[in-house]
């Protein structure tokens, strides 16, 4: 065991990034493959070895390693699935362990993306030491885990801790890949900050923005960060308006689970202070006062893909 190494995977709905771990968390080698270009999950995973096989034949072959530890959106860990997620072109419940395991001869763990990240937090990260704490992951999707005495919220069904898919504004936006009505996903994640662009625009046709130099497919959270950044008024009223619905929502959580922390992970995270300053100030806000100022909001230290991939090759680790 302490020479072994592990593989971590995370798939998120717009890339799967993974890498090589050894027993000391360090990741010896990393790549990404996009996962929103391949309609079958045998596309996918072709490409992944493609790319992973060479690595793990650098790091000493097959024969090195004791298994694969996999986070993805509605990973469920008891059954090794992916079931019916919203932000993946592979619908129904895809036995993606299993296929791994044919693939790669490797003993194969799955669990839920965002408790992947918990994980890699919980042991490497922000919350190292922390028995009480949550990681909202904020990419394509907005995912959750959620750690109350040192262990991970997984419910009887392995799919506990959805913060993402919780209803923040009823009646709300519809989010398109479920069918629901308000939930903070379809605000509080990249594609909603694009959402809430588009709304913006079109609510203030008299407003200036550098945001109109961009055609509705050009417009990402990036291009609103930078104009945000250049001082673009409508811009930082998106991050404001994005980091109230977060804010609010997080509020609910701590009230419900009283964490020493949330950790703040994901691409939308690099909008640094234009997010975290009215997630932060709404969060407060509407925080009854036993819980108010107990609370760190805080960004991962680590790097935005070491997390999780760290996390998920964690897994690994018990299967002996």
């Amino acid at each position: 065991m302490k020479d072994k190494l592990a593989i971590g995977i995370d798939i998120g709905g717009t890339t799967a990034k993974f890498g090589i771990v050894n027993n000391t968390g360090e990741i010896i080698e990393q790549d990404r493959v996009p996962t929103n270009v391949h309609e079958k999950v045998d596309d996918f995973i072709d490409e992944l070895g493609y790319k992973l096989m060479p690595m793990i034949e650098r790091a000493g072959g097959l024969e090195q390693f004791i298994g694969i530890g996999m986070g993805a959106p509605n990973g469920n860990i008891y059954t090794g699935t992916i079931e019916y997620a919203p932000n993946l072109k592979w619908k129904g419940i895809i036995p993606i362990a299993d296929l791994f395991e044919k693939k790669f001869k490797l003993n194969t763990k799955l669990t839920n993306d965002a408790n992947a990240a918990a994980m890699g937090e919980m042991m490497y990260g922000a919350c190292k030491g922390m028995k009480h704490f949550i990681v909202i992951t904020l990419g394509t999707g907005v995912g959750s885990g959620i750690v109350i005495d040192g262990k991970i919220v997984v419910g009887h069904d392995g799919f506990a801790g959805e913060l993402g898919h919780t209803i923040i504004r009823p009646g709300g936006r519809l989010h398109k890949s479920t069918g629901m009505h308000g939930s903070l996903e379809a605000y509080a994640s990249a594609t909603g900050v694009r959402e809430t662009a588009i709304e913006m625009l079109t609510q203030y046709p008299e407003d200036p923005s550098l945001l109109r130099n961009y055609t509705i497919n050009e417009l990402t959270s990036q291009t609103v960060y930078e104009c945000a950044m250049q001082g673009d008024n409508i811009a930082n009223n998106i991050f404001e308006f994005t980091g109230q619905i977060l804010g609010e929502s997080l509020a609910n959580a701590i009230m419900f689970s009283s964490p020493e922390a949330i950790v703040l992970f994901g691409g939308l995270t690099k909008a640094g202070n234009l997010l975290l300053n009215p997630t932060k100030k709404h969060m407060e806000l509407n925080l009854l006062p036993i819980f108010q100022n107990k609370v760190k909001l805080m960004f991962s230290e680590l790097n935005e893909s070491d997390a999780a991939i760290l996390g998920a090759s964690a897994l690994v680790w018990d299967m002996d």
